[in-house]
């Protein structure tokens, strides 16, 4: 446990710096964007004089030179504040409380299905090479990985939506359904069913290749050898041998495309109507919204940073190896 918390605290102060370079290029980049929040507000009131074009980059906040709006945005981080949103007018702190939860219960969703049924099944085609099991699942998870997640979601809306009418079409909850506590619980649940099936599915058919590839290489191992030698059988040496070893590239795999994830996100939610974090983003941009974008931008960098120290830790705590260099530097 000390040396989780050692090598937890490196991790932490390894990432201060990490979050600085994201805030600062994420700037500069949207700083680069054609295009401001006075721009996209005279484009939709269908133009304006140079006197109204004054008035709103002053009232934004978009006078002075790049590095002093920088300065007076790192110092509001300082403070936790991370600004105000021209497009929503309003606090940009509660405009992302609101949307990332529905973000979070898509994403633990998914990797909860892809992490387990990916696994699992990769147990299932690994503990036999090249049987029909194996043949049959390979084939399947790679057609299933080649399929884009937007077309998976819609097929899924005409299937089980419109088809079956077994879950809804879109939405995070039913609108003034008044629902509380288990009820409402359920209710988000059937509403994400089918998001989360869109977006897990395809990680789920990388995680049963990996799960695959990692057992189908530790047959060949002495200690699988060794086992097999002492008269244990195959399933129990896949279980309780092979699996657990296999199982350390999907762990740090998960960490890798804990970002990429995050992305397609924004595409579920757009095909089901989801008010999330990818959505929030997308309003963002149409308004051009900098301040927003970059809190966004944020928020979704000390999400991955999360994510990583969690894979870190669960990796250190299946093979005690991990970490224990840096710990003892």
């Amino acid at each position: 446990m000390n040396r989780a918390l050692r090598l937890l605290r490196r991790r932490l102060i390894s990432s201060i710096p990490v979050l600085l370079i994201v805030i600062v290029g994420a700037f500069f980049l949207l700083e680069l964007a054609p295009g401001d929040a006075a721009d996209a507000y005279l484009l939709s009131i269908g133009g304006g004089d140079p006197a109204l074009v004054q008035a709103l980059r002053q009232s934004y906040g978009l006078e002075g030179s790049t590095l002093s709006r920088l300065w007076l945005y790192l110092t509001s981080l300082a403070r936790f504040d991370l600004g105000w949103s021209v497009t929503f007018n309003r606090p940009i702190a509660g405009l992302i409380a609101e949307r990332l939860p529905n973000t979070l219960w898509l994403m633990v969703g998914a990797v909860g299905l892809s992490f387990t049924a990916g696994s699992l099944l990769g147990i299932v085609a690994g503990s036999k090479p090249g049987s029909w099991r194996d043949r049959l699942l390979s084939t399947g998870s790679l057609a299933l990985y080649a399929v884009p997640s937007f077309w998976l979601g819609l097929v899924l809306i005409v299937l089980f939506s419109v088809q079956l009418r077994w879950f809804p079409t879109s939405g995070i909850e039913t609108i003034a359904s008044g629902k509380q506590g288990l009820a409402r619980a359920r209710d988000i649940a059937w509403h994400l069913a089918l998001p989360v099936a869109a977006l897990g599915l395809i990680y789920l058919a990388l995680f049963l290749r990996m799960m695959r590839a990692g057992m189908a290489e530790a047959w060949r191992q002495d200690y699988a050898l060794a086992a097999r030698a002492r008269g244990i059988g195959p399933a129990r040496i896949a279980v309780f041998h092979i699996a657990r070893n296999a199982l350390l590239p999907l762990v740090t795999m998960l960490g890798l495309h804990a970002a990429s994830m995050l992305g397609g996100s924004v595409v579920i939610e757009s095909v089901f109507a989801i008010p999330g974090f990818g959505r929030l983003a997308q309003e963002a941009v149409a308004g051009r919204d900098a301040p927003l974008l970059t809190g966004i931008i944020l928020v979704s960098a000390v999400l991955v940073i999360l994510v990583n120290l969690a894979v870190d830790m669960a990796y250190a705590f299946l093979d005690p190896r991990v970490g224990a260099n840096e710990v003892a530097a």
